[in-house]
């Protein structure tokens, strides 16, 4: 019986000791979590919710990006200018080729992302996010998918993963990653409404 109760709390104890968060990478490099309001720049197209820009999410330059594969700046803007009249750049992903973007912090609400997309109609943009595991570890997501034909906006994106609130207030640091499978795309205006206010 004693022998019993020791093994249980063993047990207890391994699970509390696995659980408990260490901070890796992204929350090394996570910025301020407090909101800023954002703005409902998916209105046009019937999108009620309020987003923020992810890091270098302009694509105007390079900065807050991670690029691989020969993706790049280049000039061109996403038609309808949602983040400024005076943007006219994006970024470009040929055939095997992705970027990421800076950590910046969400809410554990399965929060969404929004971007525009320029393709052929041949291959998809995919889109992981990345996140930390309660050990510091790096893991990431699926989060969606899309073949774009011109210039076109995402659908909404839910950010599906079990993300860990390891920061105070329930944020969790996050990176999201495109990738060209099977086509060359661009992509512009990187948006995520990172509290799923509807």
């Amino acid at each position: 019986m004693r022998r019993n109760i020791c093994l249980v709390i063993a047990s207890l104890c391994t699970l509390a000791l696995a659980g408990t968060a260490q901070a890796g990478v992204l929350v090394a490099s996570a910025p301020d979590c407090a909101s800023d309001g954002g703005s409902t720049v998916f209105s046009p197209w019937l999108d009620p919710a309020s987003y923020v820009l992810a890091p270098g999410g302009a694509a105007e330059s390079a900065d807050g990006w991670s690029l691989s594969g020969g993706s790049g700046i280049v000039d061109g803007n996403e038609p309808w200018n949602i983040h400024g009249a005076a943007d006219s750049h994006a970024l470009s992903l040929p055939w095997g080729a992705s970027a990421t973007t800076g950590t910046m912090c969400v809410g554990i609400e399965n929060p969404d992302l929004r971007f525009f997309t320029r393709g052929s109609g041949v291959g998809v943009v995919k889109v992981d996010v990345l996140f930390e595991t309660a050990s510091g570890a790096v893991a990431s997501a699926p989060v969606g998918a899309m073949t774009p034909s011109g210039w076109t906006p995402s659908p909404v994106m839910p950010i599906t993963a079990s993300l860990l609130p390891l920061l105070p207030g329930s944020h969790t640091p996050v990176q999201f990653r495109f990738t060209a499978v099977g086509g060359n795309f661009t992509i512009d205006d990187v948006y995520v409404d990172p509290w799923s206010r509807y």
